[in-house]
């Protein structure tokens, strides 16, 4: 959610704010803004879009200066308006936020007693009306800054900028992430390192609580006590962060075309010598229980894990969305391992998750794309899925790499529990290697998808079916059509088909059966018979052995190569995105860019 930018240069920083906010879309927005300093003078355009009309209005209405912050919001609190958007500006400060006050409305009373009403809609300007009575009082930019922090509750990252000071900025993060850029007498800051990526190479993360007077001299970082605090410098390789979409159409295109690679670099990193690479202290054998935590897409990836961790190791699994597991307050065994999901690692309700079960659990472990992410760091072990970076909101090929580490993860636990002897491990190992393979035949069913996708586009309602660790497929395959493409679509476990959802099948409504032929192939097409007889169109996506018994009569029949039980839901997911990515370009919505939604979600 939200993005943002700020940079003291030697140049004018609107098109280096500019650049580095494009840099963000993927995170999700409604409107942009910029503010500058220029001999002494505060400014700000913003506008609500695309960037494309910040862009524009840069153009007619310049906006001159050397310092200056920047924002994409995702609107929480007020519709998506000019008013609204970021940077919100009081007297000598602007401010522009990513997360939630919640305490705002008590601010905004004590404010307006103060004579300091507000001109939007959102909580955020009320840590800029706040700042500005500190200064009205006397206090000096950095206090007055200071005392604001002090009085706010909830999530943030924050920067300010002030009339007056073209060598301040002030950075602050709590719950949000927030990263500092060091360059050769310029600084800079970013909601992440990609933003900062074409800058500078050395960056700074903001730990829980702190706050920085940042000068073009360097940063003051300090802690949540207010006591000063080194947080390391790291070089990032600037490879990692380079976006592009590499002459596809779609960013979304481009990275479901890289999930052989990507697999089969994880497998290479994870599996040496036939053995399983991890980290010491990798050991499951006296756990009595596994929780796994995660919001959306990654929920369903461990949805698909726990049938792994309970069938291959026999090890007990309870899996819980974030949201509710950190407000359920749930007892937790002390023989017990809580592994959280998330692809950018700053999911707040799964951080917030994660904070609940330390010290309550054996040991936490996070299951991440981003190595320097906020649940990396915070838990005792983090385990890179290395998809790449993923601009596409809808995620493809992180799903599929947090498949594969879990499914690793499972098999070290089976083998550790005595569940898998040495040769049952090496046949799953060898099934798993040959996924990067299995994967790239599944890609080339494209044209066919994109052909069926011309009918799916007319649908009010799409139905997923699965059995199995087909179920959660069947659910990530809903949700994946109904992000980008905006079609109702739900997934259901087909066992429960007859149980209610049955009641909207006809002939408008198509229903996807994800069943390879396994031992639960039969069960599943005892249902999509029952579809059939109640003149369903059914999309059968199977390998050739069921279409071959099981094709007859449906709509349409997707057939993929043949593979290895356990992991099917793997290979399986390429034809439920290659659906909804060519569904959506059928209907021409924005398949990057989905509206009303976010690529990090940093706020409750």
């Amino acid at each position: 959610m939200c993005g943002i930018v700020g940079a003291l240069g030697n140049h004018e920083v609107a098109p280096l704010l500019l650049d580095s906010l494009k840099r963000l879309e993927y995170r999700g927005y409604d409107s942009a803004g910029i503010a500058t300093v220029n001999a002494g003078r505060l400014d700000r355009r913003r506008a609500v879009g695309k960037l494309v009309h910040l862009s524009d209005l840069l153009v007619h209405d310049p906006l001159p200066g050397k310092a200056g912050i920047g924002h994409t919001r995702w609107a929480t609190h007020g519709a998506a308006t000019t008013g609204n958007a970021h940077p919100h500006r009081s007297g000598p400060v602007a401010v522009v936020h990513n997360g939630i006050i919640e305490n705002f409305r008590d601010l905004r009373a004590e404010l307006a007693e103060a004579g300091l009403m507000p001109e939007s809609e959102t909580d955020t300007e009320t840590v800029a009306l706040l700042t500005r009575l500190h200064m009205d009082r006397g206090l000096p930019p950095r206090e007055a800054a200071r005392a604001t922090l002090a009085r706010l509750h909830g999530a943030f990252a924050l920067l300010f900028l002030f009339e007056g000071e073209d060598d301040l900025l002030i950075a602050a993060r709590k719950g949000s992430p927030l990263a500092i850029g060091h360059g050769h007498g310029e600084m800079f800051v970013g909601s992440d390192a990609i933003a900062l990526a074409p800058l500078t190479d050395r960056i700074t993360y903001l730990e829980e609580g702190d706050y920085a007077f940042i000068t073009r001299a360097g940063a003051e970082i300090y802690d949540a006590e207010g006591r000063p605090a080194n947080r390391e410098i790291l070089q990032i390789d600037l490879g990692q962060t380079r976006v592009d979409k590499a002459g596809f159409k779609h960013f979304m295109a481009k990275e479901i075309a890289e999930q052989p690679a990507v697999l089969g670099n994880a497998l290479a990193h994870y599996v040496k010598d036939g053995q399983i690479n991890l980290p010491a202290g990798v050991a499951f054998a006296g756990l009595d229980r596994l929780t796994l935590v995660a919001c959306g897409t990654a929920f369903y990836a461990c949805s698909v894990a726990k049938y792994w961790f309970e069938s291959l190791a026999g090890l007990p699994v309870e899996i819980d969305v974030a949201s509710e597991f950190r407000y359920r307050e749930p007892p937790m065994p002390a023989r017990s391992w809580a592994i959280f999901v998330s692809q950018s690692g700053e999911t707040a309700d799964t951080l917030a998750a994660l904070r609940y079960c330390q010290g309550k659990v054996e040991k936490t472990v996070a299951v991440v794309n981003v190595p320097t992410s906020s649940i990396a760091r915070e838990a005792d072990l983090a385990l890179p899925i290395l998809a790449g970076i993923e601009v596409g909101v809808a995620s493809t090929k992180a799903f599929t790499c947090q498949l594969l580490v879990l499914a690793l993860l499972a098999l070290k636990a089976g083998h550790d529990r005595g569940h898998l002897d040495d040769a049952q491990l090496a046949a799953h190992l060898a099934a798993l290697a040959r996924l990067p393979g299995l994967i790239h035949q599944a890609l080339a069913v494209a044209p066919e998808i994109e052909k069926l996708a011309e009918h799916l586009a007319e649908a009010q309602d799409v139905l997923f079916l699965g059995r199995g660790p087909m179920y959660p497929l069947a659910l990530e395959g809903a949700l994946k059509l109904k992000e980008i493409s905006y079609i109702h679509a739900e997934g259901y476990a087909s066992g429960e088909l007859k149980h209610g959802p049955i009641a909207l099948i006809d002939r408008t409504v198509p229903v996807v059966v994800m069943a390879p032929h396994d031992r639960l192939f039969d069960k599943t097409v005892s249902n999509m018979q029952e579809v059939l007889a109640r003149h369903g169109q059914v999309l059968l996506v199977s390998d050739a052995r069921g279409a071959a018994e099981a094709g007859a009569g449906t709509w349409a029949c997707l057939r993929l190569p043949e593979v290895a039980e356990p992991f099917a839901p793997i290979l399986y997911a390429i034809p439920a995105q290659l659906l909804a990515y060519y569904t959506a370009v059928a209907k021409g919505t924005d398949v990057d860019q989905p509206r009303n939604l976010a690529k990090s979600v940093t706020v409750e």
